[in-house]
């Protein structure tokens, strides 16, 4: 340890006798009759002290109000650095602040509140942005504009000069707004995975429910269908009894409103015992004679285990 070290965690004397100087300047900082007894001081380097009083203040339980004191190289005048209020170890503190976007939890959202998409959410990937580009041939493409630019041609307004670049009917934004890709965003491969395990969480294989249901989404004729990828695997539940009306169901959950729940074929039980009533078993009351271990003689004495 370092000499320089071991100046710094011992408190200087004057800056450690200058408990007065650190009290007036707390109570000149803090409202009248707040600031308690001087609690502890702790060296901050050399020649520098920082002493705690309590808080005596309602609603600072566990606080102490900190001034900190410094003296110059040779100087023996302490000066004041700075007054603050801080929380000591038994302090009652506010919880941690935790951002709106990460509080927000399913059915927050009420009639008129706005939530903003992050522009890097990772649930989301740029959707189509591309614009109409006419054939190479066509008499609205580039190359066929900056000809008639080289060549000195002059547009009229007339009737073909208020045509738009491209005919809407047919083109690519036409196409691309009917298989619905005109949208900025889309879905990204990470939110449709996100969503799946979501909704497979919550009506999935895996809940009680399915698992006492006697038949899977898959084969109800309450299920709807749904488009893209995620139809590969979910649809929508349109039985209205059912607990999962309404919601995107896994094609492997299942419930007891089952379209086909009346109809199924029972599981199959096993046989009743079959008992012949018509043979009769021999039961005798006494063992036979010859069923001991040892064997009897003629005249019925057992030998010489005496046995009877």
């Amino acid at each position: 340890m370092s000499a320089a070290t071991t100046r710094s965690r011992t408190p200087d004397r004057l800056c450690a006798e200058a408990v007065d100087l650190a009290r007036s300047a707390a109570e000149e900082a803090a409202a009248p009759g707040v600031v308690g007894e001087h609690a502890s001081l702790v060296s901050e380097g050399d020649r520098v002290v920082t002493h705690f009083f309590e808080c005596k203040e309602l609603g600072y339980r566990g606080w102490r109000w900190a001034v900190t004191v410094a003296r110059a190289s040779r100087a023996k005048v302490v000066t004041l650095d700075e007054v603050v209020l801080l929380p000591g170890p038994d302090a009652l503190l506010a919880p941690e602040w935790v951002p709106w976007s990460e509080r927000l939890r399913p059915g927050d959202l009420g009639p008129g509140d706005l939530l903003p998409t992050d522009a890097e959410d990772l649930r989301l990937e740029p959707g189509y942005t591309g614009e109409d580009e006419p054939g190479p041939n066509s008499p609205f493409s580039e190359e066929m504009a900056e000809l008639a630019e080289a060549e000195d041609a002059d547009v009229t307004a007339t009737a073909p000069a208020n045509l738009p670049a491209a005919p809407s009917r047919g083109s690519i934004a036409a196409v691309a707004e009917e298989l619905g890709m005109r949208r900025a965003r889309v879905l990204s491969r990470y939110g449709l995975h996100v969503a799946a395990d979501r909704w497979e969480e919550s009506y999935g294989a895996k809940t009680p429910m399915a698992q006492a249901a006697p038949a899977s989404c898959v084969t109800c004729g309450f299920l709807a269908p749904i488009g893209g990828s995620l139809g590969q695997a979910f649809g929508v539940c349109a039985n209205e009894f059912s607990p999962a009306d309404g919601r995107v169901v896994s094609l492997t959950y299942g419930c007891g409103g089952h379209s086909e729940a009346a109809v199924m074929p029972k599981p199959p039980r096993p046989a009743p015992p079959v008992i012949d009533e018509t043979r009769v078993d021999p039961f005798p009351l006494r063992p036979a004679p010859d069923s001991g271990s040892v064997s009897v003689g003629a005249d019925g004495d057992s030998g010489e285990l005496g046995h009877s």
